[in-house]
């Protein structure tokens, strides 16, 4: 059984430190197992099993390494999760040198991406930005829109703890056209927002921006309150004023 079960891990296409830990912790269970009643055999070769298809026994990989949803955040760094169907980050990307700089310091894969936002909330890099009064944008993608929902609830309900921290959702589909323009998908739902003020204003005028720069140029062009950067809602709970991008529903 021993040897089965390293052979099979041979070849699981998934991250060796992954298979490393999750070999490991099927070793320790078979041993603490080998005295027990059939029954706790049983529940333990479901357990491998399980973990097989999760970790890409058979081509079942994708079950776990397929992007479903992703979370944007800008400031001035500008960074982007994308997270699989069990709410795990995969990966982190930069979307400028500043967002570079952030994702290379992250230790965030296979974490859960309410743990991955904490942890980018409480960057030092993030935290002197938030205490210079910049604004942050956390927006969340899913093609599936119950998943989407469920997101923002949750990232709402976390950023109604800090300032300046401001949440909305977009269109899962429309990432490829950020991506193109070498934005991240939170930069450009603001880019789109403020080109429709500004018809002249291009993707490269705002990859150097703040995401205040931004809000403020908003503001400007439709008259809202400078302090309010075009939100509508500005301080501590700021995270429940601004979900009306996309074509999603306003607050």
């Amino acid at each position: 059984m021993y040897e089965k079960l390293k052979t099979s891990f041979d070849h699981i296409h998934a991250e060796s430190d992954l298979k490393d830990r999750t070999r490991e912790f099927l070793l320790r269970k078979m041993s603490a197992y080998s005295k027990t009643p059939p029954a706790r055999w049983r529940l333990l070769t479901a357990l491998i099993c399980l973990v097989f298809i999760l970790s890409g026994l058979g081509g079942g990989g994708w079950l776990y390494f397929t992007p479903v949803s992703a979370v944007s955040i800008d400031i001035n760094p500008s960074i982007e999760f994308r997270i699989n169907r069990f709410d795990r980050v995969l990966s982190v990307e930069g979307y400028n040198d500043d967002g570079m700089d952030l994702a290379a310091g992250l230790n965030v894969r296979h974490m859960s991406y309410m743990d991955a936002i904490s942890q980018v909330l409480n960057d030092k890099m993030v935290t002197e930005c938030l205490a210079q009064d910049e604004v942050l944008s956390i927006m969340v993608s899913s093609a599936d829109g119950e998943r989407q929902n469920e997101m923002l609830a949750n990232v709402e309900c976390y950023a109604a703890g800090y300032y300046n921290v401001y949440c909305g959702m977009g269109r899962y589909e429309d990432m490829t056209a950020a991506h193109t323009c070498g934005l991240s998908f939170g930069k450009y739902r603001a880019f789109l927002e403020l080109q429709t003020l500004d018809p002249d204003i291009t993707p490269e005028d705002v990859q150097g921006w703040t995401m205040r720069e931004i809000r403020d140029r908003i503001g400007a062009l439709s008259g809202a309150a400078p302090d309010s950067g075009g939100y509508g809602h500005h301080g501590q709970g700021g995270g429940h004023g601004y979900r009306n991008g996309w074509g999603d529903k306003s607050g």
